[in-house]
């Protein structure tokens, strides 16, 4: 759609209010757009009324930034390759939740000459989708992955102003503050966490002669998928309250939402709650429901669906779901098991649990947690559930390896550094891991590897409350719950000089010890667990079954890589599934694997069955029992589907594909 005679076309836009209705508003002509700009360069400010009050605004922040409009030869600002892949960590769980999305819009738009682009609070841009033909032109101006796009950087822009003014933005065309971005027309909108915390923006841009008003409106709604995705993935154990003006919609899209605490604390709100029930970050987390908002919390039955009140004209009404009960033992997070052939439980490792209780009490005064068990047995989890239990469970929760850092960087990581504090430091500086975790939990993981030098001056910060970045001048003020975790013996470390004494004690307010993988009494529910989600994110079937020899191999298995093996294990063996296989068998198992599970199994183990497929009594290798109980069960199915392979397959949880190839290497 090309604009009207003139250059004036139609945009929608927000007022300052952060939730107040959207009205029509008219973007200026080209003409008074150049008038506008040439009255700026010559005498340093715009006349009211000839352009948008807050389009003036970025215009003159642009302009004290030193950025000039007109200067084509201005350095476009780009973060180096290591700073990109370090945000992308720290982003991981944003860009996971917005690239299902990012591909929605993209498809939606595919073939228009548009980019979807995603970038943090910073505006460094982390990922883009668009149709070739544009990706080009948007290169040539750095609309890529890895370059700036704040205002301090690049000038009126929609994702640096949607950042300064923290609103959704329309900058069409001649609106940019860089000339050379005037071929650009941009919609972009903030996406905010459950804490009301500036996440980062979504922006769609395309060629300025193709504008369309709708694009404003799908960004917008984008980004509130967004949100919602990640308030449900931040929120998966707390209690849910579902808001609509219509009791068909609840559970649907469009629905407000609020999470509460076991005390009925409000933890986290996405976008419509706060605006119905008039909430903004400064009410999350300072009180109950019913302090905040009137509502009755604790009265209302799970699952029933409650008129509450009008919201100005409307009604509104209200359906609590219940609370997930944590489970500690996967990875990523705790799902709940499925129904299975097996007996099966979803009970914790009582260690765990009476760790994790421990854990609580005493970081609810402010005490220190020291967290020591092998690699891979999951202390970063531990970490992540006692941070999501706890007070400050809507604020930031920052992991550091302290291990994966090089020395050379680790200072500038953790305590920040000023523009210009050394050679190849961004310009805008950077506040460091310790300042980002302020009001929340900072997690160091691999503690018994941080360097001395580096111990002495987080031992002053965990002494003063305060950080200084490397270079400046100005201490800030930090206030953090610290959990620390390391697979080293911190004491040992201690008497041989690795490890500074008074830190050690700092930091051992209470210490904790995770049981190894093989230690564990919940190995059965870990296995279907982690399958179960693994499954989800696949996007495949549940697996029901497991082959009962191979789960007694993998319950005696020693996994010296602990839960993280486990996991990449059964994430391989669920790509080698076929589609339609709800059961796990031997031959889904990589080579080596198999080998090593096998040894684990030895003859006094075997079960009744196993002698059943042996009746000379004589040893045989774990091997062939297991392969000869697997060949009988698919005979005994086979007779009793009386020869009708499909049902026999279906049955045992295996493709037909598969079951032929067995049945041809048992030579029938």
């Amino acid at each position: 759609m090309s604009p009207p005679a003139g250059g004036a076309i139609l945009r929608w836009s927000r007022p300052p209010a952060l939730f107040m209705p959207h009205h029509i508003v008219q973007h200026p002509s080209v003409t008074e757009l150049q008038q506008a700009r040439r009255w700026m360069l010559e005498r340093g400010e715009v006349p009211q009324g000839l352009i948008d009050e807050s389009l003036c605004r970025s215009w003159q922040r642009s302009q004290c930034a030193g950025l000039s409009p007109m200067d084509l030869a201005n350095e476009q600002p780009l973060c180096n390759g290591q700073d990109l892949r370090q945000a992308l960590g720290r982003q991981h769980e944003f860009l996971a939740h917005a690239r299902p999305v990012m591909e929605f819009v993209f498809d939606q738009m595919c073939g228009s000459g548009n980019l979807v682009v995603l970038s943090d609070a910073r505006g460094l841009l982390l990922h883009s989708l668009g149709d070739p033909e544009f990706v080009d032109r948007a290169d040539r101006v750095a609309l890529r992955p890895g370059a700036l796009w704040h205002e301090a950087d690049r000038g009126t822009n929609a994702i640096g102003t949607a950042l300064a003014d923290q609103r959704p933005v329309v900058i069409h065309g001649a609106e940019h503050y860089l000339e050379r971005n005037s071929f650009l027309t941009c919609a972009a909108a903030p996406v905010r966490t459950s804490s009301g915390r500036l996440q980062g923006v979504l922006d769609i841009s395309g060629d300025h002669r193709s504008y369309h008003p709708h694009t404003f409106a799908l960004v917008r709604s984008a980004a509130r998928m967004i949100e919602d995705r990640l308030f449900h993935a931040r929120h998966a154990r707390d209690q849910i309250l579902r808001l609509h003006h219509l009791p068909e919609g609840l559970g649907a899209v469009g629905e407000g939402l609020i999470a509460l605490s076991d005390d009925g604390w409000v933890v986290g709100a996405n976008a419509l709650a706060q605006q119905w029930l008039g909430l903004d970050e400064a009410h999350i987390g300072s009180g109950t429901l019913d302090q905040l908002t009137g509502i009755q919390g604790r009265l209302m039955p799970p699952g029933k669906v409650m008129r509450l009140h009008a919201v100005g004209n409307r009604a509104l009404y209200g359906r609590m779901e219940p609370r997930q009960r944590l489970v500690l033992n996967v990875p990523s997070r705790a799902p709940t098991s499925p129904t299975t052939d097996n007996e099966q439980t979803d009970q914790a490792d009582p260690r765990l649990q009476e760790a994790l209780s421990r854990a609580r009490r005493v970081q609810t005064q402010g005490i220190a947690v020291l967290i020591q068990g092998e690699s891979g047995s999951g202390k970063e989890v531990f970490a992540r559930s006692l941070h999501a239990d706890g007070d400050r469970a809507h604020k930031p929760f920052v992991a550091v390896n302290c291990a994966a850092i090089p020395e050379t960087l680790i200072e500038a990581e953790l305590f920040g550094y000023v523009g210009g504090a050394f050679t190849g430091a961004r310009r805008e500086g950077s506040p460091g891991r310790i300042r980002e975790a302020h009001g929340g939990t900072l997690f160091l993981d691999e503690i018994g590897d941080m360097p001395l030098a580096l111990q002495a001056r987080l031992l002053r910060v965990l002494q003063d409350k305060v950080v200084m970045p490397l270079g400046g001048s100005k201490p800030h003020p930090v206030d953090f719950l610290l959990v620390c975790a390391t697979h080293h013996k911190l004491r040992e470390a201690v008497t041989q000089g690795r490890f500074r004494e008074d830190l050690y004690y700092r930091l051992n307010g209470l210490t904790v010890t995770l049981p190894a993988l093989r230690e564990r009494h919940d190995f059965d529910s870990l296995v279907h667990g982690m399958l179960t989600q693994l499954c989800a994110d696949m996007g495949r079937r549940p697996v029901e079954r497991i082959h009962p020899g191979l789960m007694q191999a993998m319950s005696r298995y020693d996994w010296p890589g602990n839960l993280r093996q486990l996991h990449g294990l059964l994430r391989t063996v669920c790509a080698l599934l076929d589609p339609d296989e709800h059961a796990l068998d031997w031959h889904h198992l990589p080579d080596d694997m198999a080998e090593d599970l096998r040894a684990s199994v030895s003859p006094a183990d075997a079960s009744p069955s196993d002698a059943i497929a042996n009746p000379t009594g004589h040893p045989a290798s774990a091997e062939a029992n297991l392969r000869r109980l697997s060949d009988q069960a698919i005979h005994q199915v086979i007779q009793a589907t009386q020869g009708n392979m499909s049902e026999a397959a279906r049955r045992l949880g295996i493709s037909r594909n598969t079951l032929y190839r067995r049945l041809k290497q048992t030579g029938h």
